[in-house]
This record gives structure tokens, sequence and C-alpha cells, in this order.
């Protein structure tokens, strides 16, 4: 079995078809998304859509929730708080139902999904780095996790310490644990604008991350003409 695990899609349309096509050429038949369907840009309506006719495991992100509830944003950066005020207006209220009942943590056959940290996952920390990731590898019952929020691919492993290890493909290897951050799909943070997802693929035991180029200049027009933000366009912060 191949499958194609997103987040972060943030209402980036052309980011997330573009992910999916490539998915389904490389074999995927299975998916996953870890959270953070909305928020940023102008289509949370088209996108939820695509995720929830999927039929797939999905996790709650820290977007999603702040879309779809009444709770303050002053923890989020003001883009952020902009955006989600305006996407609380385009969702309805089935929909934000359906992501409110989204659960933090799902495990799926042999490997987990969460949108932050398995410590806390309602609390919304960030895992950039090998202690971050540790507090988390003490709640990991499964050799696989698989998380995003910050926006950066990363694999970490454990095989006694815990070590930070290339993003390229890597075969899984007995005993050892991964916690992998596949990165977004409409909201890059480390320089390279193409949307990212990850691929695992359970009989080779492989994991990879893969970039694919999407049409970022009509998500750019979609945001203007939303009235949202211009530098919510740019692609990669």
């Amino acid at each position: 079995m191949k499958m194609a695990l997103f987040s972060d899609i943030h209402a980036n349309l052309e980011a997330l078809e573009s992910v999916l096509s490539d998915a389904r050429s490389q074999g995927c038949d299975q998916f996953a998304c870890l959270g953070d369907i909305v928020g940023y840009a102008a289509d949370p309506v088209a996108c939820l859509k695509i995720v929830r006719d999927l039929g797939c495991p999905v996790v709650r992100g820290n977007h999603d929730e702040g879309a779809a509830s009444e709770s303050p944003l002053e923890e989020l950066n003001p883009l952020a708080q902009k955006a989600l005020l305006w996407t609380r207006e385009q969702l309805s209220e089935e929909q934000r139902v359906w992501l409110l009942g989204l659960k933090l943590v799902r495990r799926v056959r042999e490997f987990t999904l969460v949108h932050a940290t398995l410590d806390s996952p309602g609390n919304w920390g960030y895992v950039t780095n090998c202690f971050d990731a540790t507090a988390s590898f003490s709640y990991q019952t499964t050799q696989v996790c698989f998380y995003g929020h910050t926006h950066v691919p990363r694999i970490f492993e454990k095989c006694g310490a815990v070590c930070d290890v290339t993003t390229e493909d890597i075969v899984l290897r007995r005993g050892v644990q991964y916690f992998v951050n596949v990165g977004s799909t409409g909201q890059p943070r480390d320089g390279d604008w193409r949307a990212a997802y990850a691929i695992h693929d359970t009989e080779a035991q492989t994991l990879s991350i893969r970039r694919v180029a999407y049409d970022i200049g009509t998500t750019r027009a979609k945001i203007r003409a939303a009235g949202l933000p211009p530098s919510l366009g740019r692609g990669s912060f």
C-alpha cells in the first residue's frame, strides 16, 4: 500500500489538487490529512469538500479549530487572525461541526497521525528540534507518527538517542521509531514555494517527501479578490 499524507493545506485549492494528482501518479491509493485544511488562502469550502470526499483519516489542526469555533484568536499572528475571521464567514454550521468533531490524534493501521505534538496535542506546540521530538516520542506507541504544523518537512528518529535525519527517501529500520513532518501543502515555510507531502510505502517500508509545483498565480489572484492580505499569496514564508 502507498499512502499519501498531507498537512496544512490552508485553503490553497491549486496546491491541494496538484498534490493529489501527483500522489495518484505515484501509485498512492490511500490518503491521510494531518489538519489545517482551512485558514490563510481563499478556498476553504472547496478544500474541505475535497478532503471529505476522499473519505480518508483526518486530524484537527489549530486553524481548523479556530475557524470552526468562536474562540479568541489572540495567540495567532495578525495575518492568521484576519484569515480565520474571513474563513468563519465562509463555512456553514455543518462544516464547523465536522471540523470540531475531528480527533486530535488518530491511529491508522500501524502508524499515528497528529497535527502538532503527541505530548500535548491540543496546546499546538511546535516540534522543530530533537528536544521537542523527544517529548512526543515519549507518547508514541507506533513505529511511525506523522505530523505537520511547522510547515517544514523533517524526519526525527529514535534509536536510543533522538536525532534529526535527512528528509530524502529513507528506509524504515526495525527497532527504530520515526516522527515525520510531512511539510505543508498550501504554505511551505522552508524557502521552497512548491507544495509538500509525504508518501509512505508500507510494503517497501520507505518514507519520502515530495515537492510539487502548482498554479500559484491563480492562488494569489483569489487571495486578492477575496480581500485577504496579499502577503498570504507569497507561497513560501
